[in-house]
Parts: structure tokens; sequence; C-alpha cells
């Protein structure tokens, strides 16, 4: 009795933690799920509005532009740039590990151009999710830092943009990690599963 007591109120100070973080966070969540097409244009993004377009003329506020006919560059707004791997000063998007920071790193967030695939510490792989650091000017016109998972196929001409993740609060770094909201999910349900039993 005493043990579904205490587990009962695990449970609910736990999920109160949790409701209480998400109502503190400054991370705004975006299940995008966009299929890049294998084109000159690409997808063009606002990542604030959430929204996509063809072009950069009919996508209003447009930030990031992950696009190519065969492999994958990016293109990015006047004030947006994306996230070179740590310690690289020229190339484009790095493909980053879990855990590191996209801030204001200086040169490491201006790259643009075709990204390379390979082994190499900061190449992106075929068959496999990749993560993109970047940043972009909000409404408020100020820098924001955000991440993104794209999950690329047997070819860099296959690739969807899986889900963008920002910072609400200029100037803020945030750390590169696996769907964050899908973590917590899984924890409450592993809880309520121990409340079962």
């Amino acid at each position: 009795m005493l043990s579904i007591r205490l587990s009962k109120h695990l449970a609910v100070a736990a999920a109160a933690s949790i409701a209480a973080a998400g109502a503190n966070a400054a991370i705004v969540h975006w299940d995008c799920n966009i299929v890049v097409p294998a084109n000159i244009d690409g997808s063009y993004i606002n990542v604030e509005t959430q929204t996509t377009g063809a072009t950069g003329g009919v996508t209003a506020g447009w930030d990031i532009n992950p696009y190519a006919s065969t492999g994958l560059s990016w293109f990015n707004a006047t004030g947006s740039g994306m996230m070179r791997h740590p310690g690289q000063v020229t190339g484009s998007a790095g493909s980053l590990a879990q855990g590191v920071e996209v801030g204001a790193v200086g040169s490491n967030m201006l790259g643009t151009g075709a990204v390379v695939f390979g082994a190499a510490a900061g190449n992106w792989s075929f068959n496999a999710a990749n993560y993109f650091g970047f940043k972009f000017l909000a409404s408020d016109g100020l820098t924001h830092f955000g991440f993104g998972r794209m999950d690329v196929g047997a070819t860099g001409s296959t690739r969807t943009v899986a889900f963008i993740e920002w910072e609400s609060v200029a100037g803020t770094t945030i750390s590169v990690t696996p769907a964050p909201g899908a973590i917590a999910l899984l924890g409450l349900a592993g809880l309520a599963g121990r409340r079962r039993r």
C-alpha cells in the first residue's frame, strides 16, 4: 500500500515538474516534416511563422533555404546563417553532434553552399538523421538561435526536415538534442507504467 501511494506521489510530482518546466521553457518546437524537393529552389522556410514556400518571393520573411538538384546546399536570408561544424571557419552547414551548443560563435555561423558527405567529423551522412544549427532574425529584429533535424536518404537529393526548434529569447544558445518533447512524453509514459503495477 505504501509503495502504491509513493508511486502515485512520485508520478504527480514528476508530471508537475515537467509541466512547470514547459511553462517556463522558451524553446519553440515545430514538427514540420518538410520534404525538400530536388531542384534549384528547394524549400524556403520561415522559422518563426512556420511557413514554407517554393520560392523566396512567395515565402514572406524566409530565413533558411535547403536546396539543390543533386546533393544538398544551404542558402540564408540576410541576418541568417548556418552553423559550421565546431572549429571550422569555411564551408557550409555542418552535421552537428547531439549536445553541441548553437549560439554566437563568430564565423562558424555563416556557412552557405554545398554540404560535404562522408565519414569525417562534421560531414553529413546518407541514410541517417543529420542535425543542423542556424541563426535568424525574428520579428523582434533580434538574432535567435535554433537547430533542426534533416533526415537524408540514400542520396543527398532525398531529404526531409523532420523538426526545427529555436530559442524564443534572443541571443540565447540552444543545445542540439533529439526531439525533447518526445523524451518528456516517454518519461511520463514510463511513470504511468510504473503507477499501474
